[in-house]
């Protein structure tokens, strides 16, 4: 818990420290000028904040240059069982975890807020059999497409609500009486919570 909180508090601080920075003269809190899609370059922290509720982190930095944008993160899922995002081949025998993993995404704004984006994560997932509590590595660069919208609250704090689709080749590990089987395919709803830094 100390963790977390000590993570909310640094996550805020350097938001509002960049906020500083930032000239806001003819903003105001329904119209910020320019609009939220209309900047042509811009820098922002976000983190999708349920991970941090089940034990784990995950932070990025974004830049903006007109429509294109470009985000690096790490995610740590905790305690978060993402094996229930696997479609087909999904097992009820394991759980699996994401390891402190990095990741890199390309987005472009179609529409307003509107951003698709693809990606290219190096995730380490933890695989515990659920009847030996047995846990072994596997490790998957997983990409895929996104889909999300940044609604603005104010000038710059937002949320994004998204979906995501992994994509990931055949791998398998040996758990003796069972082979765990990763899903090739996970589809994963996702909600950031950010804040823009510095805009032009």
């Amino acid at each position: 818990m100390k963790k977390t909180a000590l993570a909310f508090l640094t996550f805020f601080l350097v938001a509002f420290m960049g906020n500083a920075q930032t000239d806001s003269t003819n903003d105001t809190f329904s119209k910020p000028c320019p609009r939220s899609y209309e900047v042509k370059q811009a820098w922002e922290i976000e983190s999708l904040v349920p991970m941090f509720i089940t034990g784990g982190f995950h932070v990025a930095v974004c830049f903006r240059y007109e429509k294109f944008r470009f985000r690096v993160s790490v995610i740590n899922g905790g305690d978060y069982d993402a094996e229930s995002a696997g479609i087909k081949n999904s097992s009820q025998d394991f759980k699996r975890y994401y390891k402190t993993s990095p990741g890199l995404f390309a987005g472009y704004n179609v529409w307003k807020g509107l951003e698709v984006y693809t990606y290219l994560e190096s995730h380490t997932f933890e695989i515990e059999q659920k009847s030996t509590s047995i846990k072994k590595d596997l490790h998957s660069t997983d990409t895929g497409v996104g889909i999300s919208y940044q609604f603005f609250i104010g000038q710059s704090f937002y949320i994004q609500p998204g979906f995501h689709v992994y994509l990931r080749g055949d791998k398998s590990l040996d758990f003796g009486d069972q082979q765990y089987r990763i899903s090739n395919v996970d589809l994963s709803p996702v909600l950031r919570l950010g804040y823009r830094l510095w805009r032009k």
